[in-house]
């Protein structure tokens, strides 16, 4: 897996300062996206161990919330598969901290069983994360003023409530 960059106090993906993981690799490539340079599955530097090990130690720092991942494309299989172990590594050893991730998938169609972006770890992920904002970016739905967001159709959900209940909770932030 690559990665374009690595936000450090980033207050524009998600509640409160977090780190922010900038994934690289995209299929969807949505007209008018604000990052084209990610969907090449080569951008940015190679993620390693160090990678890892910086992000965990930077959000062991007390003023984050969390962490966001986003792209690129998280949920392309091939990024699955390394994202997973981070995941795991924020539940161990930053248990306190939120994770949020971004995707141009619909939860509710392409990361359920059968669905396109659906693997052996695709429910592990969903079910550590707090918030997954899901749904392509439609230029001609774009709104600035949508919280964490940038068309209308993109949904921000509530990933606990939504695994507890069996269908999409959103999160007030959705208003």
């Amino acid at each position: 897996m690559h990665y374009g960059q690595i936000f450090t106090a980033d207050s524009a993906n998600g509640i409160g300062i977090r780190v922010s993981l900038f994934v690289s690799g995209c299929t969807n490539k949505c007209k008018g996206c604000f990052q084209p340079e990610t969907w090449d599955f080569n951008y940015g530097q190679e993620y390693t161990q160090e990678t890892e090990d910086f992000i965990i130690k930077e959000l062991s720092n007390a003023y984050y919330t969390g962490l966001t991942i986003l792209g690129g494309e998280p949920f392309e299989p091939s990024n699955q598969h390394e994202l997973i172990k981070l995941i795991r590594r924020v539940k161990k050893e930053c248990s306190k901290k939120t994770i949020w991730m971004y995707t141009g998938f619909t939860y509710d169609k392409d990361l359920i069983p059968g669905g396109c972006r659906y693997t052996d770890v695709t429910d592990e992920i969903l079910d550590n994360i707090d918030i997954l904002v899901d749904g392509k970016f439609i230029e001609e739905l774009k709104n600035i003023l949508l919280n964490f967001r940038g068309s209308k159709n993109q949904r921000i959900i509530d990933m606990k409530a939504t695994r507890k209940e069996g269908n999409v909770i959103l999160s007030e932030l959705n208003n």
